[in-house]
């Protein structure tokens, strides 16, 4: 495995953020000239993922070689112009796809349990979508209401009734274009029921790769696909995984990580790539098919800034109509902050401390911990909103305290270590590093699991493994009554009556100091101090 360090550096290296270029890996093969010969065909595949119902443009935090910038993107009418654009350019030979964690991720969703989404989605004119792990976040009987709601189709080759073995959705569909006949294979994460609370996917099944070889013969044999896409929500990681164990496949389409792949990662012969996050990119994908075959493919990832696009008016009035009952309620001011407050890190960042310290402080107890979260766009300085809790903590499950042995936070934090910084991709499960408040841990990443911690403090000393903590985390709907953030084995647990959202509000009316340096609550020792990326080869 490449040192996460090295790896950091070489993913920099591999694009700037702006050109609209399109960027391939040295040898990697380049477009035709224009005197090729006819029988040539060529077909463009337009992909969103991990929209996280942002339907309105937002700052977006850009990076590049250790330079950042914020600057104004996405949005639902700014992803439908970027998508109109192309198909004229096109002459209309492009497959629009979706790779999930959609319907969830605002406040409009969350209040309408995503039915907000559906006339905006719909007019982005998609030809098809995988679920993400997010979208069971309503439970069954409403991601079976928004798939029929929705102008395309669904497909997931291992999403599965419990007491029926019947699929929920078909596991690929098939499209002419360009004169060229494409499949769609779709795969969510098999994780889900530990992932997410148990809760939300009761009722449900997901199963592993296993089938998926099969379908990859069955489109090409059965149903004569030139080209066979594979779009999943497992993550780049495991999604370059996947390329290895599923021959037969062009570009795997990867969602879930919200990984900007400037360059396609080559494995196994086939492209892995995934298109970042939040509307805020588009990921292009031109093929050249001859004779039945991929003979010439380029990817470009491009930034839907508000400088380089428009908004189409129509879709922005669509998302305006769709936001309109819930203006008054998500405009409300929370409170407010001096300081830009983002979250896009793997290990530690300003506003997880944030909410981490409001967690503890609601409380009472020696550690807070919050999720490692990948969603929500950066907080510019001024007031703080409502809309903005949802967009930083889309479910408002009640807070949890308990006590926990020393013992107990090593193995805790060991396991989370191994979920994030796996040496094999197919075993990093979840989000990023949960965020302490209270406490710090030092560690190494690439330490073998079980030998990552090196140090653990609480309240500025040692922890001590026969000694009770106190710690306040979420509450997840079907764990069982003495998990707290997958703590088992929880003394004396209590659920409190407030929420997340709460809790924020009342560290907020404190006014409290907000800072947008890191503190050393979670330091990886041989990583750079701010790691914005879990991909390894």
């Amino acid at each position: 495995m490449m040192p996460l360090l090295s790896l950091l550096g070489a993913l920099f290296s591999l694009g700037g953020l702006g050109s609209g270029c399109a960027l391939t890996r040295p040898g990697a093969i380049t477009p035709p000239a224009d005197s090729v010969s006819s029988q040539r065909k060529q077909l463009t595949v337009l992909y969103v993922a991990d929209l996280h119902a942002q339907l309105r443009a937002h700052p977006e935090l850009f990076w590049h070689e250790g330079k950042e910038r914020i600057e104004e993107a996405g949005g639902f009418a700014r992803v439908a112009a970027a998508i109109q654009r192309i198909r004229a350019e096109r002459g209309g030979d492009v497959l629009v796809l979706d790779a999930g964690d959609t319907i969830q991720g605002s406040g409009a969703a969350a209040l309408t349990e995503g039915e907000a989404l559906i006339a905006p989605l719909n007019a982005l004119g998609l030809d098809g979508a995988v679920p993400g792990n997010w979208e069971v976040v309503y439970g069954p009987r409403v991601l079976r209401q928004r798939a029929r709601e929705l102008k395309h189709p669904l497909v997931a080759a291992n999403l599965r009734d419990a007491a029926s073995g019947e699929r929920l959705f078909p596991p690929y569909f098939m499209k002419e274009v360009g004169g060229v006949k494409v499949a769609v294979v779709g795969f969510t994460d098999p994780d889900v029921p530990r992932r997410q609370p148990p809760g939300y996917s009761q009722g449900l099944r997901y199963d592993g790769p296993e089938e998926l070889p099969a379908l990859v013969r069955e489109v090409r044999e059965r149903e004569g696909a030139q080209v066979v896409l594979l779009m999943t929500h497992v993550g780049l990681a495991k999604a370059v995984g996947l390329a290895a164990r599923v021959p037969g496949v062009d570009v795997h389409l990867s969602g879930d990580t919200h990984e900007r792949t400037y360059a396609p990662i080559e494995k196994a012969g086939s492209w892995v790539v995934e298109p970042g996050a939040f509307g805020s990119f588009l990921g292009r994908l031109d093929l050249w098919v001859e004779e039945g075959r991929v003979v010439d493919r380029r990817w470009e990832l491009i930034e839907l800034t508000a400088s380089r696009f428009p908004e189409d008016p129509k879709v922005a009035r669509l998302v305006d109509a769709a936001l309109a009952p819930h203006e008054a309620k998500l405009s409300a001011t929370v409170g407010h902050t001096d300081v830009t407050l983002a979250r896009y890190a793997v290990v530690e960042n300003p506003l997880d401390n944030v909410l981490a310290d409001a967690i503890r402080a609601a409380g009472g107890t020696q550690i807070g911990l919050s999720n490692g979260f990948r969603f929500g766009t950066p907080l510019l300085p001024g007031p703080v909103r409502e809309a903005d809790l949802w967009n930083l903590f889309p479910i408002v499950n009640k807070l949890k305290t308990g006590k926990v042995s020393g013992r107990q936070l090593r193995a805790f934090w060991e396991q989370e270590l191994e979920n994030v910084f796996a040496k094999d991709p197919q075993k990093r499960f979840g989000g990023w590093l949960p965020r302490p408040s209270g406490m710090t841990l030092h560690f190494r990443a690439n330490a073998p699991r079980g030998e990552r911690l090196l140090a653990i403090e609480v309240g500025g000393r040692p922890v001590e493994d026969d000694r009770l903590y106190t710690v306040t985390a979420c509450e997840r709907e079907g764990d069982t009554p003495d998990m707290v953030c997958r703590i088992p084995g929880v003394q004396e647990p209590h659920v409190l009556d407030i929420d997340a959202h709460e809790a924020v509000r009342r560290f907020l009316a404190g006014k409290p100091r907000l800072n947008d340096a890191l503190q050393g609550r979670a330091v990886g020792e041989d990583l750079p101090p701010v790691l914005r990326t879990q991909q390894v080869e």
